[in-house]
């Protein structure tokens, strides 16, 4: 380990096990860090593979079922003091949080108390950590929000945390994280949840707490592009072990572990979607171009009436599209585009406001539940978050076999076990799964266990409501190859919502972009994505950041010249 004066943390042997009713597990193993003032340190690796454990040990935020081995050494930021964390306990722990490190978490909505105004939660950290008055701490309440780019902070200041859009919640927390001006900040997966966008200004964001405060970051991701876009040096873990540390371009043209080029090769690049959509556009039928529509919208309207005196919400303005039978139209857009309520009124589950929406020959708008309901068994769903879609106190296999009882295929989940067992091998997953409980699986394992329920009853219409989001890039390629795979076997034709245009141009045969409710772009992925004409779609690409530093920089730099266009 380097003893550099200017490390602000100095991870030394770190190992950590849990006490479990089985006996200790191991989740870091012999971990050695070390993080400079001013530097970006990215953690990566899968699920399980130790890093947010590691990052949390910076701060003693684990568990008491948790043991510690080895030396974490905080630095002050002006190198005043410097505390072994593993040694530190209680009142003392709470003086280093906020003041020598602190932490922005994954989603800003739990870490942000919904009773209380922001500049509450802000002023806080201030109030637990030193002498200041309400009229002082308010003041730089006020003024950290403005150095993190939140709009009017004299007023937002008092507004309450419902009151901000996802990416001004993240933006706040790290206002909260900043405020003391500590030397490291931990960010855990702080841009998943957001889209490309968002998280093109979060990163921007992150890039100047580095550049003005002289912070220091420990970065935990998944997702390379993030990686190469904001990180100095990388280290890569798997199961509970640094597997390879470099500094991030040699990381990137020349890994060294297995591992390491396994977890590059697994990253969706835009452009690999060109071949296989080519190939599927040679295997199609003459005359399929001409087919009747599985579904098609004709000036589509939704609007959502307002309340309590609030003006009515238009979520989709006047849209217009057709997917044909075995085809995939994939819909991206930022969150509030109305990707979601499109997919949600294909399903029947959001009533349509004006215009047409015709799904597998029935018409939509004004349609009773009676009418549609024989059409709804053709139609499957996958949903983003697996875990929350099936019942924790039923088996897989009941699951799986709930839309066959419902539809009348099945009496019971006996009855539907045989075809049960076939849709789970059709995913990939063993007959034996079926008897766990969806706790038991892994995230990727419950997505396959969710793409067998909805090809349960055989439909000819598939919606997945993005359904790799929440999935490690390694798991994300295989669940992508398997619907890829299932599509071409079964034939059904599919609407993919996504906000990750390198995703969706891997299973789409055409793309469609939505903003604000409009739709503003559609083609092929080689047209939308290769030739851009809308300005949307061409910021939504440039803030989409790859796999690749040098490539990334130059993408950042024209990020920034279509903003200030704006």
């Amino acid at each position: 380990m380097s003893g550099a004066v200017n490390d602000v943390v100095e991870i030394e042997n770190l190992s950590v096990s849990f006490a479990t009713d089985a006996g200790p597990v191991a989740a870091v193993q012999g971990v050695s860090l070390s993080v400079a003032a001013g530097e970006v340190l990215a953690i990566v690796g899968e699920s399980g593979s130790g890093k947010t454990v590691t990052a949390r040990s910076i701060l003693g935020l684990l568990p008491e079922t948790a043991t510690t081995r080895g030396a974490i050494l905080l630095s002050r930021k002006d190198g005043s003091s410097a505390h072994d964390v593993v040694a530190l306990s209680g009142a003392r722990l709470g003086d280093i949080r906020g003041r020598d490190a602190a932490m922005v978490f994954q989603e800003p909505s739990t870490s942000l108390n919904p009773v209380y105004p922001v500049g509450w939660q802000i002023a806080e950290g201030l109030r637990a950590h030193g002498h200041y008055s309400r009229k002082e701490a308010r003041a730089k309440a006020i003024d950290v929000l403005r150095r993190v780019g939140i709009p009017d902070p004299e007023k937002r200041v008092d507004h309450y945390p419902h009151q901000f859009s996802g990416g001004q919640k993240q933006r706040i927390v790290i206002a909260q994280a900043l405020v003391l001006d500590p030397g490291v900040i931990i960010a855990d997966e702080p841009t998943t949840a957001l889209d490309v966008t968002v998280q093109a200004e979060i990163l921007d964001l992150l890039r100047r707490c580095r550049d003005e405060f002289g912070t220091a970051i420990v970065l935990i991701t998944h997702n390379m592009g993030v990686v190469a876009d904001l990180a100095d040096q990388v280290a890569v873990m798997y199961q509970g072990r640094i597997v390879e540390q470099a500094d991030v371009r040699t990381l990137f043209s020349a890994p060294q572990d297995p591992y390491t080029r396994q977890l590059l090769a697994a990253v969706p690049r835009l452009g690999q979607g060109v071949a296989r959509t080519r190939e599927r556009a040679a295997g199609r039928a003459p005359g399929w171009a001409a087919t009747a529509p599985v579904v098609e919208a004709r000036d589509l309207r939704i609007v959502y009436p307002g309340r309590f005196r609030r003006p009515d919400f238009t979520a989709v303005d006047g849209v217009s599209f057709a997917i044909r039978p075995g085809e995939v139209l994939g819909l991206v857009g930022e969150s509030g585009s109305g990707k979601t309520t499109i997919g949600r009124a294909i399903a029947g589950l959001t009533r349509v406001t004006d215009g047409s929406l015709t799904v597998l020959g029935a018409e939509l708008n004004g349609v009773r539940e009676r009418a549609f309901r024989p059409v709804r068994e053709r139609i499957g769903f996958v949903f983003q978050d697996p875990a929350s879609s099936f019942n924790p106190l039923l088996t897989i296999a009941a699951c799986v076999a709930e839309p066959l009882i419902v539809h009348g295929r099945a009496a019971d989940v006996q009855d539907a076990r045989p075809r049960v067992d076939e849709l789970l091998e059709a995913v990939q997953l063993p007959r034996a799964f079926g008897d766990r409980f969806p706790h038991e699986l892994s995230g990727g394992q419950r997505q396959r266990a969710s793409l067998a329920r909805a090809l349960s009853l055989g439909p000819d219409l598939l919606i997945a409501d993005e359904p790799t989001s929440a999935l490690d890039v390694s798991v994300q390629a295989r669940v992508l190859d398997l619907f890829d795979e299932i599509q071409r076997e079964f034939g059904f034709a599919a609407l993919f919502i996504s906000h990750d245009l390198a995703v969706v141009d891997l299973l789409a045969d055409r793309i469609a972009v939505l903003y604000r409710g409009q739709l503003v772009e559609e083609g092929t992925g080689e047209q939308v994505l290769g030739a851009p004409q809308h300005p949307y779609t061409q910021r939504l690409l440039a803030s989409l950041p790859v796999p690749d530093p040098d490539e990334q920089a130059r993408r950042r730099a024209h990020w920034d010249q279509l903003r200030a266009a704006d």
